[in-house]
């Protein structure tokens, strides 16, 4: 009998989510401890699962499929390729990281909700997060990606920052009530379109929800519907998966519920979470719709530019920390969708690329600046001055941290920020060009607050200590990913070009030529 590796990878920190909760009060310790080491063994897993995964021996590998409903032809299909397990190692590294990261705030939580409660949560995300990144079956996709929100929405309403972080119960209420509305209209939309892919393939027998089999429909003599209802079907999906990702104008839930998450929370939505979005367009849009994905690309890509500006600029404005870092997200996030709408090969390894340096950088700036936060109670910038005198490791952490997320060379996200403005200069340069622009104004906003934050006299009221040796734990691992990834991307992108490459000849794409000036050669 095979071992159905991709089933034990989710749950694994689905098992431990309910055994945690399921503690005791008086075992809080237990509680974490427990949570901690299951989230360990999955990222254990994760790493096996990577070792025994061939790059280039076909798009799909470690496939489970079995019957699951079958009045309506859905399975409960699982599958692996070179993209979805560059995500799944992300997830699965930075999950350990968070519950140590979040260590303090558990115990916070347990006189309120119970000691198991915070480490079950994030673990649920976890386990959801994981079988989004392996679900070759529709509707199963659609299932975790609607169910995700709710562990999110009690993790920001329920286990989020307190009144002494700046931060009032009813506005973190607000807050998470706003994230899951936002998200539920997407899901609505995604739901009527899901229904409706359903309805097309049964015209061309049994209907399905099968990604694969849906997708060889697609690319071959196509669905059996008018150009018009492809579209439809095309932008249900997409209008879902730009709310979560999230895209502008459908952004403006993140800054709110970043702020009102604890830190590790808040990465684990914006890091973790939110990257299903991104990984969904790239699957099911592009996959499932490529002629729709073409007719669109150019509004799609002029959007992202919006949102890479916008977001940045908006970032430099900022008084509160938390909500600038918030907002340089929408800004990546922006990028990550240029590169997958552009359709080239580099564009999408970009992309893809781009949401695992996206998720190490993010993480350490906020999970940084969380520590800091938390010792004086503020997260106003004008709070802080001369850091760096008295916590020079925090602040030296926070410094590469922030030179990461303005694509720094020689750290992880100035391949993937450079791989998708090459993807997409040769399809449409005026955005690259645009996009290009943000790399000043995201220099502009890092050393800017660094300067304000960590230079200049020493600020009163309260001392800062430097970072404790449980956070230094939390911090070198994602600070040594960055600068590994920064000179050796072939260690995830050789599991992403096959798999981008699969994509691109399934959906009929090939990369342009790149432009000659000044006469032939």
């Amino acid at each position: 009998m095979t071992l159905p590796w991709l089933t034990v990878l989710w749950l694994l920190p689905a098992v431990a989510s309910v055994v945690v909760l399921l503690l005791p009060a008086q075992r809080s310790v237990l509680a974490k401890q427990l949570g901690l080491g299951a989230a360990a063994v999955t990222a254990v897993w994760a790493i096996i699962v990577a070792v025994r995964f061939t790059p280039g021996g076909g798009r799909f590998q470690m496939t489970e499929d079995v019957s699951w409903i079958p009045a309506i032809g859905a399975r409960y299909s699982l599958a692996l390729d070179g993209i979805g397990l560059a995500l799944i190692l992300l997830t699965a590294c930075l999950t350990p990281l968070l519950l140590l990261a979040g260590w303090r705030d558990a115990d916070a939580s347990a006189a309120r909700r119970g000691p198991g409660a915070y480490v079950a949560l994030l673990l649920a995300i976890e386990s959801m997060v994981l079988i989004s990144f392996v679900a070759t079956d529709v509707l199963l996709f659609y299932l975790v990606f609607e169910a995700m929100l709710i562990p999110m929405y009690f993790l920001i309403g329920g286990f989020g920052n307190t009144p002494n972080g700046g931060i009032s119960d009813a506005f973190r209420s607000r807050a998470a009530v706003r994230f899951l509305l936002y998200n539920l209209f997407g899901g609505l939309i995604m739901l009527a379109a899901v229904i409706g892919l359903y309805v097309v393939t049964a015209r061309s027998g049994d209907g399905t929800f099968s990604f694969t089999a849906i997708s060889a429909l697609a690319a071959g003599d196509g669905l059996d519907a008018s150009s018009t209802t492809v579209n439809l079907l095309f932008l249900g999906f997409l209008f879902a998966f730009a709310v979560k990702a999230p895209l502008w104008p459908l952004h403006s839930w993140l800054p709110d519920a970043a702020v009102s998450a604890t830190p590790a929370g808040a990465v684990m939505m914006m890091a973790v979470m939110d990257k299903v979005g991104t990984f969904a367009m790239l699957r099911f849009c592009v996959g499932l719709f490529p002629e729709s994905s073409a007719t669109f690309a150019p509004l799609i890509s002029a959007l992202a530019v919006v949102s890479i500006l916008y977001g940045a600029i908006l970032a430099i404005g900022q008084t509160d920390v938390m909500r600038l870092i918030a907002y340089t997200s929408i800004s990546h996030f922006g990028f990550i969708v240029l590169g997958i709408f552009a359709l080239t090969s580099q564009g999408q390894s970009g992309s893809t690329l781009y949401m695992v340096n996206h998720g190490i950088s993010t993480a350490a700036l906020f999970l940084i600046a969380g520590f800091l936060v938390t010792q004086r109670g503020s997260r106003l910038i004008a709070d802080y001055g001369g850091v760096q005198k008295v916590a020079p490791v925090l602040a030296g952490t926070f410094l590469v941290a922030g030179l990461a997320t303005l694509s720094l060379p020689g750290l992880a996200p100035f391949i993937s920020e450079f791989l998708v403005l090459i993807g997409t200069y040769v399809r449409y340069p005026a955005a690259a060009i645009l996009a290009a622009c943000a790399l000043v104004l995201s220099a502009l906003y890092i050393l800017w607050t660094y300067q304000r934050m960590f230079g200049g006299p020493v600020r009163e009221p309260g001392p800062i200590r430097d970072l404790t040796v449980r956070q230094k734990v939390v911090v070198a691992p994602l600070l040594v990913a960055l600068v590994v990834l920064g000179f050796f991307p072939g260690l995830i992108l050789d599991f992403i070009d096959p798999a981008v490459q699969f994509t691109m000849t399934t959906i009929g794409q090939v990369d342009p030529p790149a432009a000659v000036t000044g006469g032939e050669r």
